[in-house]
């Protein structure tokens, strides 16, 4: 499988997936039109590891309500994501059996790597 979950109004996703020029190789979700479901969340944690690895540290409603004081669980992680897309670092890479999550350069390139 080749999936990319990305927001369509992320200009960071959007430079992303042009360099990589990935096509119609891939399945694509806008997870604002297309938002995730519970099942595909949770696939991507059992690759990931945990729900806190998929949680974007830097979306505004993460200031916004003052989440950096609180002590979250993985539950309380799987509950924000499913509840606001803005949650899910982005863009999230599935190829073959393999995560590639977020959008540092050595994510980047690791997925240079396999495609």
């Amino acid at each position: 499988m080749k999936k990319v979950y990305f927001l369509s109004t992320c200009d960071t996703c959007k430079r992303i997936i042009k360099d990589l020029a990935i096509g119609d190789e891939f399945e694509y979700q806008d997870i604002k039109k297309d938002p995730l479901t519970e099942s595909q969340l949770d696939e991507m944690k059992q690759m990931a590891g945990s729900y806190e690895s998929l949680f974007s540290r830097v979306a505004r409603k993460y200031k916004e309500l003052g989440m950096k004081d609180k002590q979250l669980s993985e539950n309380d992680y799987r509950s924000y994501i499913l509840s606001e897309y803005t949650f899910l670092k982005r863009p999230v890479f599935i190829i073959e059996e393999n995560i590639y999550i977020g959008n540092s350069k050595k994510t980047i390139e690791q997925i240079k790597g396999v495609i």
